[in-house]
């Protein structure tokens, strides 16, 4: 497998395009908005030449992985004699639904479709496909270039030939594949999430401010990251999506999002993505000053 096309230009997105042209892949990186792309492609050069600056790669290495990236605002297009999909589109089911059944009827008969998804059944994206022994996860950790680990999820009907296959790529990459089977939250958020939510709880009843929580858990756990400064960083959206999708798919109460989460998403604080979440980020993007509603 040497061309692949990647879908969505976002933060998860342009990483996993940046990895793959990086080890000297083909990628053809897919938006429906130029702008995205433009974005896209600056934060790929930006980060390059970040790791220019430290001396990790060289000149000829930035100029050979940009040269490796062709961006497309047209999904048939840019799906033509590719060997590999990975579709990192925002955590929402009904687009991802769609966008797998126009990869079915684009795609090469021959060609793995993957979904980049952090929660949403991998079985359930496979059934809108005539190959879902074709479907699999490939769920990257943002940072993509600097994080090791890719969870590989299996569907229901998923090969063990299209599973190795998807399992040596990641080698070839350098992470660490580690394969898990098609629950909700697979293993990663089904951790995960429900720790960054208690957080949450925790500063929603009181026990202690954002400061204190972080400070606990980074002190005490040896977390690099406190939860809510985490939860920041992935986005109160995409972490209130995870655990709906939990919540829908275990019926437990234990997944259900804390209340103070729903307000903040409905507020439209998202965290760093919008400049304010649990931390005021309109100065730094590093989180040293706590938003003003929980001081």
């Amino acid at each position: 497998m040497k061309n692949i096309a990647v879908i969505g230009a976002g933060t998860m997105g342009n990483g996993i395009a940046h990895t793959f042209a990086q080890f000297n892949y083909k990628v053809h990186l897919i938006d429906i908005a130029q702008e995205n792309l433009d974005r896209g492609m600056a934060t790929i050069t930006k980060n390059l030449d970040r790791m220019l600056a430290k001396e990790k790669i060289s000149e000829q290495d930035k100029d050979q992985t940009l040269a490796n990236i062709t961006t497309f605002t047209d999904l048939k297009e840019g799906v033509q004699q590719v060997d590999l999909v990975v579709e990192a589109a925002t955590e929402n089911e009904d687009l991802k639904l769609k966008i797998f059944k126009q990869l079915d009827e684009f795609c090469a008969k021959e060609t793995i479709l993957a979904s980049n998804t952090s929660s949403i059944s991998i079985t359930k994206i496979a059934s809108v496909t005539r190959r879902p022994e074709q479907v699999i996860g490939m769920h990257f950790m943002n940072p993509v270039p600097i994080m090791k680990l890719v969870e590989i999820i299996k569907g229901y009907s998923t090969s063990q030939e299209v599973t190795q296959k998807i399992m040596d790529l990641s080698v070839a990459l350098k992470k660490t594949p580690t394969e898990v089977n098609d629950y909700p939250g697979f293993v990663a958020n089904r951790i995960l999430m429900p720790m960054l939510n208690e957080a949450i709880e925790t500063l929603y009843n009181q026990v202690g401010g954002v400061k204190e929580i972080d400070t606990v858990m980074k002190l005490g756990m040896a977390h690099p990251m406190g939860p809510l400064q985490l939860a920041d960083f992935i986005g109160l959206d995409v972490c209130l999506s995870i655990l709906e999708v939990m919540y829908d798919g275990f019926k437990n109460p234990k997944y259900a999002p804390c209340p103070l989460l729903v307000n903040m998403v409905q507020a439209g604080k998202l965290g760093v993505k919008s400049g304010e979440g649990f931390y005021d980020y309109s100065e730094s993007k590093k989180a040293e000053v706590v938003a003003a509603q929980f001081k």
